[in-house]
């Protein structure tokens, strides 16, 4: 029975007619449904759709199809039971009917009593084990999501198949063209909306241009890592924007840099504000370092290095970084900058492409706004990266040269130290050079002086001679004497 013949014509038949409408429905006395549903050309669509369904499972929907049928838990909670023939007929569960997932229920003792659940959630919870008999591989993808690390450290309201799949509904995802039916806004409104206003989702929404990305595009479906614990995000968009190395390579120096260590949407949600993410990385491979793998105590190492409060300086992190080496093994692990926007709601703000920023003092220049605000992080043992603040200080201090090898902005994280060093070692490396030219001036001079003195000295005592002046011992005697 077709869930539109429920609303339209017994709705408001009482008890009587809806046990009529059961007793046909048993008996299959489908000339009575067909005869109600000519009244209304929609209702028949719909009805003709159901009618594509087993004569099993329209036996289940002959009392499902009921608005206001639903189970009630001992917290009181209420779970719906209708279930609407015509969207069923259209999942992708169609093919399986009512057994396929409710294998247990005996039809000739249904309802009878019913299982025991306390709460909605732990039905629901109970219920993912039979949308694995099915699919097995999808299980596999979501065991090592942020949603199935989220759930087993105990966050109950962990989405669930369920929370994203309404299983007498589904689709394929090939069907789901437009952004009104994505599940992900249940959970992330604030994210969603600003993703519908972007660049993404106009074309998306507005346009109908189902090539742009969506949740699942750049998040994946159901093995979902959360964006800011790894380069997965980054691969999402030089997947879609090919070529784009080469594009930034014709008016940006160094791109091959700026693309390792500034987020895209750093320069592409011109309206965000921009921050410095110091990672704790594996220094060969690069790989977060995360919490729970052999480093159990990292975010209470970090928490406790900010002694006053004011984020960790320089000296606290450099403490830290060799406390944390230390345990782990001498230069196993350093600090990779990042410079990336502060929100999950700013990094979904994408702008046109003409929008983007292309001006060099944003970032290039004493001062500049984003390297005001300065945080490190590892990865929790959910898979989101856990954060400590730092002191905006660590980016301009010697102490941090070693530990943040490839990340400088000239300008932005100019150490003077650093700078008066570089001076003091020009004017060394000038020093030799124009010393040992002055040395040899100055020899030079001094042999040239010498060889003229002794030129002139020459010259005077030949002169002598040549008058008849006294030139030999006694000369100065008095003649006749």
């Amino acid at each position: 029975m077709d869930p539109a013949l429920t609303r339209n014509g017994l709705e408001n038949r009482g008890n009587t007619a809806r046990l009529g409408a059961l007793i046909a429905a048993f008996l299959g006395l489908a000339a009575a449904a067909h005869t109600v549903v000519a009244a209304a050309p929609e209702a028949k669509a719909a009805a003709q759709t159901v009618a594509k369904l087993s004569d099993a499972d329209n036996t289940c929907l002959a009392c499902h199809s009921f608005e206001g049928m639903e189970k009630k838990f001992a917290s009181g909670e209420k779970l719906s039971l209708q279930v609407l023939g015509a969207s069923f007929a259209q999942s992708v569960h169609a093919s399986a009917g009512c057994a396929g997932c409710h294998a247990d229920v005996d039809v000739a003792k249904h309802p009878g009593p019913a299982k025991k659940f306390k709460t909605a959630r732990e039905h629901s919870l109970a219920f993912t084990g039979v949308c694995r008999n099915c699919h097995e591989d999808k299980f596999k993808l979501y065991e090592g999501s942020v949603h199935e690390k989220l759930l087993k450290s105990g966050v109950d309201a962990a989405p669930v198949c369920t929370d994203c799949h309404n299983p007498h509904s589904v689709k394929a995802r090939a069907a789901l063209a437009s952004i009104s039916g994505v599940s992900c806004r249940k959970c992330h409104e604030p994210i969603f909306d600003a993703y519908a206003a972007s660049m993404h989702g106009t074309a998306r929404g507005k346009l109908g241009h189902s090539a742009a990305p969506i949740c699942a595009d750049c998040h994946r479906a159901h093995d979902i890592g959360f964006a800011g614990a790894s380069d997965r995000l980054k691969a999402a968009c030089l997947g879609c924007h090919q070529g784009v190395a080469d594009v930034h390579a014709r008016w940006l120096p160094n791109a091959a840099r700026h693309l390792d260590v500034i987020a895209c949407a750093a320069c592409h949600s011109p309206a965000a504000e921009r921050k410095v993410d110091l990672r704790l990385v594996e220094s060969g491979t690069q790989a977060r370092v995360a919490e729970g793998d052999g480093n159990a105590e990292l975010e209470n190492r970090l928490a406790a290095a900010d002694k006053d409060g004011k984020g960790i300086d320089a000296i606290e992190l450099w403490n830290v970084l060799r406390e944390i080496n230390r345990d782990r093994g001498e230069g196993r692990t350093t600090l990779r900058g990042r410079l990336e926007v502060r929100t999950g709601v700013q990094a979904h703000q994408l702008a046109d492409k003409s929008q983007a920023l292309r001006t060099c003092e944003t970032c290039h220049r004493q001062g500049a706004d984003p390297f005001q605000n300065v945080s490190v992080s590892i990865i929790g043992v959910d898979g989101r990266p856990l954060r400590q603040e730092v002191q905006k200080e660590v980016l301009t201090s010697v102490l941090s040269v070693d530990s943040m090898g490839g990340f400088y902005a000239v300008g932005g994280t100019r150490i003077k130290l650093l700078d008066l060093l570089l001076v003091l070692s020009v004017l060394g490396g000038l020093a030799v050079p124009v010393g040992h030219q002055m040395l040899r001036w100055m020899v030079r001079r001094h042999l040239r002086l010498q060889a003229e003195a002794a030129r002139a000295a020459a010259g005077a005592a030949a002169g002598g001679e040549a008058s008849g002046g006294p030139s030999g011992p006694g000369a100065s005697r008095a003649p006749g004497k």
